[in-house]
């Protein structure tokens, strides 16, 4: 996560320093404290916000005792883990939908911070890992765009949509939904309010008086990470304006440096319950304080990687492949593709090193290398043959392979480096017969080696 990277990046370096010292003093931890303080500020979180940050990790470390089987340095780092978590909100509380059906979600934040996307990403969750019926509406009656948006995101995620008109009034809009709702026995209802470019009464009085009439069970305030500052102010206005219950960090994936997003936490008081990681709407994540600290710190995050494999990767084809590494059977480019397609679907390699330990540096060498890009054009490549072809790539003569270069728009030289890196792997397959998966995953290491990953 691009909004991460820089401030990992910061504080890593500067807790190296005091990974070998005997105890902390003073002394050996002005410095570290020091490129701490001007690592979150220059990733944009609120000064106040730095100010009593510091203040806790001096106060704590200067009194603390030295846990069995860590060295103060270990014990520095654990320590302004703690504090990055207890910043971000210590544990993510998840939604509290425990009420009456339908539990009305009231989505608000400004124009342009993905409030639209997020409603229809926070509805895919619902029901595919929430297992809920969900109804959406938009009542944005300013912009016939957004609810026209909201209508199609509705579709492509399998959710009904309440049809709305800009010749309505929101509050009517709302209601109507709500006996909508109940009608059709929704668990959840989600409500898409207007933004505004910025903040005003207007805009306020109005959803206020949606909150009041609809008695959300959640109020969720969308915010762009990419915001800066500025995030600080709009999220105290719409505090105070509403009684709101959780944060969704929109575009987390942003080249940008999104500390101000860490501070919209301790001005609330409200927990971030969620993040937009892309632009697909399966790309909503539950935010988990402890986690997002251990990815900043270069720890890893194995829990979520866990979770996503759990969802994303088709069994069925892993225990086929498995299968047949254990035959010792050929390794064909169509099992070179479903292992691509299982890549892809965790979020690249870039992704995936992101979220092991102590692979933050490596993943960033993959990003700078663009290692994912190399892997979509060899997907696209092999799309490009006919199923003869892909089971057997000896076939590929002359013609053939132009016409396979031609129809996925790539180089006669990115086919064959793809043939080159094919034999490679499936060479090593071949060695893995009847082993085990310990062995196949030295082997695979070597496979990326063959990819061009530095090591």
């Amino acid at each position: 996560m691009a909004l991460f990277e820089n401030l990992g990046g910061r504080l890593g370096d500067s807790l190296r320093r005091i990974a070998g010292k005997a105890q902390l003093s003073e002394d050996n931890i002005r410095e570290p404290l020091r490129d701490v303080r001007m690592a979150l500020l220059e990733a944009d979180v609120a000064l106040p916000v730095v100010k009593e940050f510091i203040d806790r990790v001096r106060s704590r470390a200067l009194g603390m005792q030295i846990g069995k089987g860590l060295n103060p340095g270990q014990q520095f780092l654990k320590l302004v883990q703690d504090e990055l978590v207890h910043l971000m909100g210590d544990a993510n509380p998840g939604l509290n939908l425990a009420v009456r059906p339908p539990a009305v979600i009231l989505m608000a934040g400004l124009q342009g911070a993905g409030k639209t996307t997020s409603v229809a990403k926070l509805a895919r969750y619902l029901v595919e890992r929430e297992k809920k019926k969900v109804l959406v509406v938009s009542v944005d009656v300013y912009r016939p765009a957004a609810i026209q948006q909201l209508a199609t995101l509705a579709q492509e995620v399998g959710v009904g949509c309440v049809v709305s008109s800009a010749a309505e009034s929101p509050l009517a809009i709302a209601e109507r939904a709500v006996t909508e709702a109940r009608r059709g026995f929704a668990d959840v209802l989600i409500v898409d309010t207007a933004g505004r470019l910025h903040i005003d009464a207007d805009l306020m009085d109005e959803i206020r008086a949606l909150s009041a009439a609809l008695n959300p069970a959640e109020t969720l305030f969308v915010i762009d990470a990419m915001i800066g500052q500025d995030a600080v102010n709009t999220a105290r206005a719409f505090n105070e304006a509403l009684p709101l219950t959780g944060v969704i960090l929109t575009k987390v994936d942003g080249d940008a440096r999104g500390g101000a997003a860490l501070s919209v936490r301790q001005v609330t008081g409200k927990p971030i319950k969620f993040m937009g990681v892309g632009e697909k709407t399966d790309a909503l994540e539950p935010f988990h304080p402890e986690r997002i600290a251990s990815r900043i710190l270069g720890v890893g995050d194995v829990l979520s990687l866990i979770e996503e494999v759990e969802r994303k990767v088709d069994r069925a084809k892993a225990e086929k492949l498995a299968r047949k590494v254990e035959k010792g059977k050929t390794f064909d480019l169509q099992d070179l593709r479903d292992q691509l397609q299982q890549m892809q679907n965790l979020g690249g390699m870039t992704g995936l090193l992101d979220k092991l330990p102590g692979m933050g540096n490596m993943a960033k060498m993959v990003g700078q290398n663009n290692v994912t890009a190399q892997f979509r054009t060899m997907q696209v490549i092999i799309d490009s043959m006919t199923p003869a072809e892909r089971a057997d790539p000896e076939i590929l003569n002359g013609s053939r392979k132009r016409r396979i270069t031609q129809g996925s728009g790539t180089s006669i030289q990115d086919l064959n480096r793809l043939l080159k890196q094919h034999k490679q792997m499936a060479k090593t397959m071949k060695k893995m017969k009847g082993k085990n998966l310990g062995r196949m995953m030295r082997g695979l290491e070597g496979m990326l080696g063959g990819q061009g990953i530095p090591h």
